[in-house]
């Protein structure tokens, strides 16, 4: 049997917001010990519940994407602080109108169209991002992620109509 399997993993880059959360976390922690070190017994409950749980979800801040492309199905799963995994959306290259790299000229006719927009990058702005926009469950998604060459090749292989690579 001859498969066509590509896989590609990015790992998201910090933003602001996630940063911020971060700090949060961190500050939300340290008043936590103080509540349980300095504070009465009922207190110290409290406080180390939240201590406990700020740091079950700091980790979960750390995320990454992995593409999985089998025979024609794109799978885009989440990846959060390393050990939680979620698949986040499923296409097959049939739902697929085009797939494109972000800056492509071929995109042009969906820029003024009402797209769900859902970006499974890494926010990098000099990483090389692709667009495919398909149809899944009756509505229209606009896709960003980050293929490997490979992933690209593969997916020209199976509809070299809809894959555009420049």
């Amino acid at each position: 049997m001859n498969h066509m399997y590509a896989e590609a993993a990015v790992k998201c880059k910090d933003t602001p917001k996630t940063m911020g959360l971060r700090a949060l976390l961190i500050l939300g922690m340290i008043i936590g010990a103080v509540v349980v070190i300095f504070l009465g017994s009922f207190f110290s409950i409290i406080g180390a519940a939240i201590v406990v749980v700020l740091g079950y979800l700091y980790p979960k801040l750390s995320i990454e994407y992995e593409y999985v492309f089998v025979d024609g199905q794109i799978d885009f799963d989440k990846i959060s602080g390393k050990s939680s995994r979620k698949t986040m959306l499923r296409i097959d290259m049939e739902q697929m109108e085009i797939a494109a790299p972000s800056n492509s000229h071929a995109l042009d006719n969906y820029k003024n169209m009402q797209l769900i927009v859902k970006d499974y990058s890494s926010h990098d702005k000099t990483s090389k991002t692709y667009t495919i926009i398909s149809n899944v469950d009756n509505k229209k998604y606009k896709i960003i992620f980050e293929p490997s060459e490979e992933m690209i090749n593969l997916m020209r292989q199976k509809s070299p109509r809809k894959v555009s690579v420049y």
